[in-house]
């Protein structure tokens, strides 16, 4: 069993910049990370990917904008995300799972972009 804790949600400007974090209570090094997000009133949406040879995904909406990574050694895998817009507006979840089936999820962290 793995337990996922996320932080590093805030409220920032258009355009400002925020990096996630997301702590596992176990080793990652076999895990696929990722995260999803989820805007009021709409589903929850996945975001990014990386797995466990460190090959990285992202949705097109965040292509170039956001990146993921991880770090084996301090169990924590990372959201980074640059010129934030007000449609990023939603919680972030981050989540694990072998092979990307994510077995396990956090419990989000809030992040609010203005206009």
């Amino acid at each position: 069993q793995v337990q996922l804790a996320e932080s590093g949600g805030d409220s920032v400007q258009d355009g400002g910049s925020l990096k996630l974090s997301c702590v596992a209570s176990g080793s990652t090094w076999r895990y696929c990370m990722g995260w999803f997000r989820q805007a009021p009133g709409k589903e929850r949406e996945w975001v990014a990917r990386i797995d466990t040879i460190g090959l990285t995904y992202y949705d097109e909406s965040v292509e170039g904008r956001f990146t993921i990574s991880k770090d084996n050694s301090k169990k924590t895998s990372y959201l980074q995300m640059k010129n934030l817009k007000p449609e990023d507006t939603a919680m972030y979840y981050c989540a694990a799972g072998v092979g990307c089936a994510w077995d396990y999820w956090g419990q989000g962290t809030q992040v609010v972009v203005s206009s």
